[in-house]
């Protein structure tokens, strides 16, 4: 099993959020990479409402071939302290339909995916109930937060998760979706669609279409 590797002081970017290696104050509890016993339960609206500014840890080691990196956590998940985890969204089921999991996982099983050479971020460590609260400015020390842990933990290939914020923290406004020219240091760099439901451009076929291109471009 993979261990996770810790950064000495002062030698890696500060990690604890949906966004980084360990949890913040007053975010959920980093889990094992075994799932927990039956399902977990649903957090209420209150909860949910609650979560506004909690962060979730990265799911992180060194030599991914694949980072994902979403915009930022969602209310939902930063009420149950795991990625991509509100029902509707399409990552889990995009990276099982192009085979980057050999069966189709759930979020609370998220450090699953260090066992197939695949880690989460994010670029904004703080849950907002919607991406559109994030400043400009967020995003680009997103970026630069970003390339600091890419450096670090040397993935193969960073995949960021909006197409529109991409945009804004990096600079180009003419990007495309798919590979990118420039990457972060040594890592390929990719722009897939953002896998909430609510991003109607793209349906799950499209989406593991399109994530099933980076899994063979990978090595």
């Amino acid at each position: 099993m993979r261990a996770e590797r810790k950064p000495p002081a002062g030698s890696a970017p500060e990690l604890g959020s949906e966004g980084e290696a360990g949890p913040a104050a007053g975010s959920a509890p980093a889990r094992s990479r075994k799932s927990g016993s039956g399902p977990p339960a649903r957090p209420t609206p209150e909860q949910i409402r609650a979560a506004e500014g909690r962060t979730v840890p990265d799911v992180i080691a060194p030599g991914l071939r694949i980072l994902f990196c979403g915009i930022n956590p969602g209310l939902y998940s930063g009420a149950v302290g795991h990625h991509f985890a509100r029902p509707g969204n399409r990552f889990w089921k995009a990276l099982y339909r192009c085979g980057l999991t050999p069966r189709l996982l759930e979020p609370r099983e998220e450090r699953v995916l260090l066992d197939h050479g695949c880690g989460i971020t994010n670029l904004v460590e703080r849950a907002t109930a919607t991406a559109a609260e994030l400043s400009n400015e967020d995003l680009i020390r997103g970026r630069r937060r970003l390339a600091g842990k890419v450096g670090y933990y040397q993935p193969a290939a960073v995949a960021v998760l909006g197409i529109g914020a991409y945009r804004t923290a990096f600079g180009r406004p003419a990007a495309k979706m798919g590979p990118q020219r420039a990457g972060i240091g040594a890592s390929r760099l990719w722009i897939l669609p953002n896998p909430s439901g609510l991003n109607a451009h793209y349906q799950l076929d499209d989406l593991a279409g399109l994530f099933m291109k980076l899994k063979n471009r990978r090595t």
